[in-house]
């Protein structure tokens, strides 16, 4: 694939509406990134693409910017379908669409994803969805259900789909390109090329327009560290290379759920905020984790390669390699993570003499050796970690009720009497509302809330524990 080469990154440049243009710097977007610069062009004129970039290159709104440029909202059927492999990326790319939307005149995206009731998602479609963004599984589901109407689609993305492969999507996603129109756009976009995306091609695309965006982090931005342990101490080395390096937030990953229920038990034994993704969690709970995460309620994430799959963590600070994972490849990605967005990271990596064959490949993919740090260079104060700044308070209400971030955020300035300061990141989901604010004044945030108002109505508010 070729490399992109990006002189002229102004938006201006590109056929987009005057509305279009307006609303994209009143959202801080002053220029294209290497991906948008490179993919838009083409796309806007048609052509299908295959697109390899890393996550977090702004992927989305290379394919976001093309869907909306052709898009008629005055034709209420689904003009635009985007795959996604999870629902938390689902949700982040339907929200980047509606905000790159806001230019234009009442576009609707709905959002089909696994983990919630049919029912509601079958009465969105009913009253029309221009954009419907969803996990392949259950727009499949919708699809044989009858519940949605594809005969009016004009493109179909497919995002991230080696990680829809590496999920065993194939099959689902197949079936859905058979309900598609064969006229039609199709945007594929991959972090990595393996060999099912060539066949994915062939199966999906016509004469796709290859494009390769070389990744765009600085290396050595990310200071990377390994340590050798024993197996019976490894847990514990983890709590004493917070304790040293004391980053803000932290996402640790094991390779196996017991080693990740484990590691939890010992960081919260210590102090820290730690919590624990995985595939068993039922999808609220899983929802609540990641925004608790997210908005620095929680420091420390501790998650399997799959139950992290999808997710895109603003400033993360470190990551730690609990376990070495066998594909190099995946070791690139986790500790990919940190040191984004011109930031630095930080990650570290625990090594037994179980697994230095895996260390061994990780260096061959490389080129180059990895030097080991002696654990008895590590040095705690003996504090308990700070605790985070923020806390998590849930109202219940979300968009099914017409509940947006500002309705909350002007409840919290009038009613709760909060600065802006004190609250933190907002998030509104199908039935439910998140909000950060200072942990301090969490509790009474609670009781003025549930005295007073939000958009004219009593609500139920509580804190999320600890």
């Amino acid at each position: 694939m070729p490399e992109s080469n990006c002189a002229d990154l102004a938006f201006a440049r590109l056929p987009l509406a005057a509305t279009t243009l307006a609303n994209l710097s009143q959202l801080g977007y002053a220029q294209m990134t290497p991906v948008q610069a490179a993919s838009l062009p083409p796309a806007l004129a048609g052509r299908d693409l295959i697109v390899q970039a890393e996550t977090g290159s702004g992927k989305t709104a290379a394919f976001g910017l093309a869907l909306l440029a052709w898009l008629n909202p005055r034709f209420l059927g689904t003009q635009a379908l985007v795959l996604c492999p999870t629902r938390e990326l689902a949700d982040q790319v339907a929200q980047e669409l509606r905000r790159l939307a806001r230019g234009q005149d009442n576009v609707k995206t709905v959002t089909l994803c696994g983990g919630v009731p049919l029912r509601g998602q079958t009465q969105s479609l009913q009253h029309g969805a221009h954009i419907v963004v969803g996990t392949p599984g259950r727009v499949l589901d919708h699809l044989q259900r009858g519940h949605l109407d594809l005969q009016g689609l004009r493109a179909l993305v497919l995002d991230e789909a080696d990680r829809m492969l590496d999920m065993g999507f194939a099959d689902d996603m197949a079936a859905v390109a058979r309900h598609c129109p064969a006229e039609r756009q199709t945007l594929l976009f991959s972090a990595t090329y393996p060999e099912g995306i060539g066949k994915l091609a062939q199966q999906f695309l016509r004469s796709p327009l290859q494009i390769r965006v070389a990744p765009q982090r600085d290396r050595a931005a990310i200071a990377e560290h390994w340590y050798e342990v024993d197996e019976a101490t490894r847990l514990d080395a983890v709590v004493r290379l917070l304790q040293h390096h004391r980053p803000d937030n932290a996402l640790a990953f094991c390779n196996t759920k017991q080693q990740c229920r484990d590691l939890v038990a010992v960081l919260r034994g210590h102090g820290f905020a730690a919590l624990a993704l995985s595939g068993e969690l039922e999808q609220v709970e899983r929802d609540q984790v990641l925004v608790r995460f997210a908005n620095r309620s929680a420091n420390v994430l501790v998650a399997t390669d799959v139950a992290a799959r999808g997710l895109d963590i603003a400033r993360l600070a470190a990551v730690v390699n609990v376990d070495v994972t066998p594909d190099p490849e995946v070791h690139v990605h986790r500790i990919g993570r940190t040191g984004r967005a011109g930031e630095s990271g930080l990650a570290l990596n625990l090594a037994s003499m179980d697994e230095m064959g895996r260390v061994g490949r990780i260096e061959q993919a490389r080129g180059q050796p990895v030097q080991f740090t002696p654990l008895a260079s590590l040095r705690g104060d003996g504090q308990p970690p700070a605790p985070p700044p923020m806390a998590t308070l849930q109202i219940a209400g979300g968009r099914k009720q017409k509940i947006r971030a500002g309705d909350v955020l002007g409840a919290l300035a009038g009613e709760a009497g909060l600065t802006r300061e004190q609250v933190g990141r907002i998030d509104v989901n199908e039935f439910s509302t998140y909000v950060a604010v200072a942990r301090e004044i969490a509790d009474e945030t609670v009781r003025r809330l549930d005295a007073g108002r939000v958009k004219g109505r009593s609500v139920k508010v509580r804190r999320l524990p600890d």
